[in-house]
């Protein structure tokens, strides 16, 4: 794998775009808090995994349309958003995930003019954050039911189960359900247990995920079947490599 930049990548929020307004992504983070649990009778610490957290941070340009990044992000909700940052938008690429809550929208005007706004967001779903990989490549238009693109993840199956995320940008149509496949060979394909999201009809976001002892096929698509004539959305998928119960 040759190293990259972080050139072409994009920020979503609960549904929005954000990432035309974005001037970085200053933290995309999480892990299990690390527990001392050192003995008397050890000469070197000892710890253990405890909860686990995570969120992404960024710096946002000032944008006052209606309907802008700065309305969306002034909101400051109460309630869960979904971060989501995408490096490179290919199919198959990683992706970060992470149900959170929004803790600011801190605005700084510079001495040379620039008005930028600091934003954090920490995980408040008990799934902290995921590295998961594209099922769309960034954002994917579909016009009427689709069987999107394979995703290879090169080994499988596991049994582990998934977890999955949704951003829903734009809809005009009765309701899209976006379901995940899965095939042993690229070719037979079939749902995943589990592996359907809730039928949107607007914009949303959703997380779901599977039974924890559930195998996973090696390739994963995602399909959609509704009534509608246009359905922006994107789709991340981490299909779980070890044993975890979030």
């Amino acid at each position: 794998m040759t190293k990259q930049s972080g050139l072409g990548d994009y920020l979503y929020i609960s549904g929005f775009d954000a990432s035309g307004d974005i001037g970085s992504v200053n933290r995309v983070g999480g892990g299990p808090a690390v527990l001392d649990v050192t003995a008397i009778n050890k000469l070197a610490m000892e710890r253990i995994g405890g909860v686990r957290d995570g969120g992404i941070d960024y710096t946002s340009f000032f944008n006052p349309a209606v309907g802008g990044t700065h309305e969306h992000l002034a909101a400051l909700p109460t309630t869960d958003v979904l971060m989501t940052y995408v490096r490179g938008a290919t199919l198959g690429g990683p992706v970060a995930c992470c149900i959170a809550k929004q803790l600011n929208h801190d605005g700084s005007r510079g001495d040379d003019g620039a008005f930028t706004f600091a934003g954090s967001t920490q995980s408040s779903a008990g799934s902290g954050l995921e590295w998961c990989q594209g099922l769309t490549a960034g954002q994917r238009t579909d016009t009427a039911a689709t069987n999107g693109p394979t995703v290879d993840l090169l080994t499988g199956p596991t049994t582990f189960g998934l977890q999955a995320y949704l951003h829903v940008f734009a809809f005009t149509g009765t309701s899209v359900t976006v379901t995940i496949e899965e095939s042993d060979d690229g070719v037979a394909w079939g749902a995943v247990t589990g592996g359907a999201f809730t039928a949107a009809t607007g914009v949303t976001h959703q997380r779901i995920a599977t039974a924890r002892d559930q195998a996973v096929k090696r390739y994963l698509r995602a399909v959609t079947t509704g009534t509608f004539t246009n359905a922006v959305f994107a789709v991340a998928v981490n299909r779980n490599e070890v044993e975890t119960i979030l």
